[in-house]
């Protein structure tokens, strides 16, 4: 006779914990380590005149990641932000007339400087902004990098030109401090300009003020102030003393800096927010289709050349939903530094949080009220509880979800959510595809995906975006490689590549940039 075998109870999942050496007190002291004279015990100091000063009030602030304190912004008020403004035109003028080897000398070794801390800016875009290790150190990379190849090749893009009259002034969104911010920064440094950035609201203080103490120690004339847009815009945008005004942000902010610039005849480059669409016609590769799913969703399209909207033929929206969906249920969220074992690398991960609990309380609130005005959910991601630590605050976090035919009046059918959210719209003609493809008069980027290339070759001129791409996504770039936007998504000069130098230093009288400005716009 047989033994009687007891069925054992299935193992249970290891519980996850957080990577030993990677928490937020952790990576403060090694700030209070490398930068002693930008970082106190408790919060960073603002830039200015060349010293590191502890004014401002300091609000507090969490961390998206898991709901616990991290340093705030120090908020100027605008008398002191006044003084900073008066005291980098006085760093510019001197700045402008140090000869280019030691421009490019500076800016080199703060490269250098930067580099031997990558890992560390790097922990501190995780807990600040909450992006998964992946790409918190392509952030640090893309700045580096790119800046370097500006420092090797700036000579044939400065000829002929001088710099501004004043300062940049810098005004950029939470989502890429590095790769966009300082990066921008230190070609408008190494261009012969003194500049000045604000630290965003939401998140990067810590990151943002290492990177600002690293230049400033190599002598490059950076200030770096926080506060409140509504407190600083006198100082910030409307200050005789800036010579050029530097935005990347929504529309509704962006068009009151449009608005300044404009009456004041300011130099400026600023970059809004489009619905970028990708559009299905004709089209039968699906395998590509699912692969490139997962991938725009990093970040949890929290970037500005995200594509949250797709256009689809609809005869073709059975096979879409049959690639598109594997895809999207494989997108990988949770903590971006929880592990099983203390060993084990850091997670591979599609995105973490939002940038914050209210973010994710707003997107989720337009969510429910698409569905209640028609939307038809096709997919609801839901946690896996082995991706976060127990008991962890996970409010600022939202799983992918995807709509159909999201209602006119939701703000999900004609704006950027900014978030994991897809939306489809279902089209019969191309008269229809272009419609929908423009929904938000203007976008940065594009997609048509068909395998006819006479209507790719037809139909992408009509697709209001400065970069389409045939079947695959395009990027805001890197080097030579340029970035604008089409309509209400841009405003100002191009940037990207030799544009970038060009659009913050004065080249021959009567000069035209490329760009679109009220009163033209010029294509490169």
């Amino acid at each position: 006779m047989s033994p009687t075998l007891t069925p054992q109870p299935p193992t249970p999942p290891p519980v996850a914990l957080l990577k030993p050496g990677t928490s937020y007190a952790d990576a403060w002291q090694r700030c209070l380590t490398v930068a002693p004279e930008a970082f106190r015990e408790q919060d960073a100091g603002n830039l200015w005149a060349g010293v590191w000063h502890p004014d401002g009030r300091t609000l507090p602030a969490t961390t998206p990641v898991d709901g616990t304190p991290v340093a705030g912004a120090p908020r100027l008020d605008g008398g002191t932000a006044q003084q900073a403004v008066r005291a980098a035109l006085d760093q510019h003028r001197a700045w402008r007339h140090i000869p280019l080897p030691e421009r490019r000398a500076r800016v080199a070794a703060t490269l250098d400087a930067l580099a031997e801390h990558r890992d560390l800016l790097a922990l501190l875009l995780v807990w600040e902004i909450g992006k998964p290790w992946r790409l918190a150190l392509a952030d640090v990379d893309r700045a580096i990098d790119g800046v370097r190849w500006y420092v090797e090749g700036i000579e044939p893009m400065l000829a002929g030109r001088a710099p501004l009259d004043g300062p940049v002034s810098n005004i950029a969104s939470w989502n890429y401090p590095m790769s966009v911010l300082v990066h921008a920064v230190l070609v408008q440094a190494l261009a012969g300009n003194a500049v000045i950035a604000k630290t965003p609201t939401d998140g990067g203080v810590a990151c943002l003020t290492l990177a600002a103490a690293l230049a400033a120690r190599e002598g490059v004339p950076l200030t770096l102030v926080g506060g409140s847009g509504r407190e600083l815009n006198q100082a910030l945008v409307r200050a005789p003393e800036i010579g050029c005004v530097s935005f990347v942000g929504g529309r509704d902010t962006g068009a009151a800096v449009a608005t300044a610039v404009a009456d004041l005849g300011k130099r400026h480059i600023l970059e809004q927010e489009g619905l970028n669409t990708w559009g299905i016609w004709d089209f039968s590769d699906w395998a590509a289709l699912t692969a490139v799913v997962p991938r725009l969703f990093d970040y949890g399209k929290q970037r500005c050349t995200a594509y949250p909207r797709f256009v689809v033929q609809r005869c073709l929206f059975d096979a879409f939903l049959a690639a598109y969906l594997p895809a999207v249920r494989a997108v990988r969220v949770g903590h971006p530094l929880a592990v099983a074992d203390p060993a084990d690398p850091l997670p591979e991960l599609d995105f973490g949080p939002l940038i914050n609990a209210a973010k994710a309380k707003e997107l989720t609130d337009q969510v429910a009220e698409a569905v209640d005005r028609g939307a038809v959910p096709l997919y609801r991601g839901r946690p896996d509880e082995a991706r976060f630590l127990p008991g962890q605050d996970t409010s600022a976090y939202v799983h992918p979800v995807t709509l159909l035919g999201p209602p006119p009046s939701s703000p999900l059918h004609h704006a950027e959510p900014f978030g994991p959210v897809d939306t489809i719209v279902l089209v019969d003609t191309e008269a229809e595809l272009l419609a929908a493809m423009n929904a938000s008069n203007g976008a940065l980027v594009a997609t048509l995906a068909t395998d006819d290339r006479a209507a790719y070759d037809r139909l992408a001129p009509q697709i209001r975006a400065f970069k389409t791409g045939h079947g695959v996504p395009r990027s805001r770039g890197d080097r030579d490689e340029l970035f604008g936007g089409f309509g209400a998504s841009w405003r100002g000069a191009f940037v990207g590549g030799e544009l970038l130098v060009h659009a913050v230093t004065r080249g021959p009288a009567g000069e035209r940039l490329p760009g679109n400005f009220p009163e033209y716009q010029l294509l490169p």
